[in-house]
């Protein structure tokens, strides 16, 4: 029975070592291909020779993909929040590039959208000064103040 235990052991760790092998390998082909697809950007605005309100916010959720994968690489944990900015943007840029295009009902679902984003971000924001986790309160000491992360 014993012996089961340390295969069963062994077993995890490899099995274990082997998704964080795939998990950082697919973080550098998203953190590479962000990359990438920044310079590109880059590029087309050197050709344009013109900087447009819509190539910045595209430039911002290049950023934001990179400071995703930077903070799990940190930290091994992906906070709730990088995503809902990135939708944030996304939406903000969605809203600025075909302004002239939409209708007002969907200008308003939009606008709503983004507003419903902000106010889980606020919530979240929220939950974490006044209810942090366990393992927070432990590791930092309990009277921690949440600065921005």
């Amino acid at each position: 029975m014993e012996l089961d235990t340390v295969r069963l052991s062994r077993l995890r760790r490899i099995f274990h070592g082997g998704l964080n092998l795939v998990e950082y390998a697919g973080l550098l082909v998203i953190a590479f291909a962000t990359t990438v697809a920044m310079y590109r950007e880059v590029m087309v605005m050197f050709e344009a020779g013109k900087v447009d309100l819509s190539d910045l916010l595209l430039m911002f959720l290049y950023l934001e993909v990179l400071a995703m994968v930077g903070r799990y690489f940190e930290s091994g944990q992906l906070p709730v929040r990088f995503p809902l900015y990135i939708g944030m943007v996304a939406l903000a840029r969605y809203l600025i590039l075909d302004l002239k295009q939409l209708s007002e009902l969907r200008m308003l679902a939009v606008a709503a959208a983004i507003l419903l984003l902000t106010l889980a971000v606020l919530a979240i924001r929220y939950g974490h000064v006044k209810f942090p986790y366990r393992e927070d309160a432990t590791e930092r000491g309990a009277k921690r103040t949440y600065g921005r992360e």
